[in-house]
């Protein structure tokens, strides 16, 4: 494993109405569901919960972009909420890093594989972004192991000199 960060990492999907929150362990061998965090203007604050609760040292946003590689719709939502969770994890005092990684099939991957395990998506609704979290953490630590190097791209927070 060499180039590989040891600690926990949360995985992040976000949502227009929710959002999916996933945790690895700190050898990056497997990713599991947290929570379904409403998207409310209380959502960073409670990820910055969890990622305490946690002790999770990076936080892993997916980014919506096309098949193509091009902006979606999601992407700028995507982006906004990421670097509004590096600024609150600066302010918090805990700095973990935010990093924006490539997000695509992560919730078509979830859906199939709801619909594998025999849930409707009715059912799944509830579910469905804690997996699409999972698929994009599990697929970022997998990169960083592979490739040893972090995946995606750090989202860096301007700060004014003290």
């Amino acid at each position: 494993m060499s180039g590989f960060r040891r600690g926990k990492r949360l995985g992040i999907d976000v949502g227009k109405a929710r959002i999916g929150v996933a945790r690895s362990d700190p050898d990056g061998l497997l990713a599991t569901p947290v929570e379904t965090v409403a998207r409310t203007d209380e959502s960073i604050a409670r990820i910055l919960v969890l990622a305490d609760e946690e002790d999770a040292f990076e936080l892993l946003v997916g980014l919506p972009l096309s098949m193509s590689g091009a902006d979606t719709a999601s992407t700028a939502d995507a982006r906004e909420f990421a670097a509004a969770l590096a600024e609150a994890s600066v302010r918090s005092g805990s700095d973990r890093g935010v990093r924006l990684v490539d997000e695509r099939l992560s919730t078509v991957s979830a859906h199939a594989a709801l619909r594998q395990s025999g849930r409707s998506q009715r059912s799944s609704r509830s579910i469905v972004d804690q997996i699409a979290a999972v698929v994009l953490l599990q697929q970022a630590i997998d990169f960083e192991k592979s490739q040893g190097r972090p995946p995606g791209i750090a989202v860096l927070v301007d700060q004014e000199p003290a």
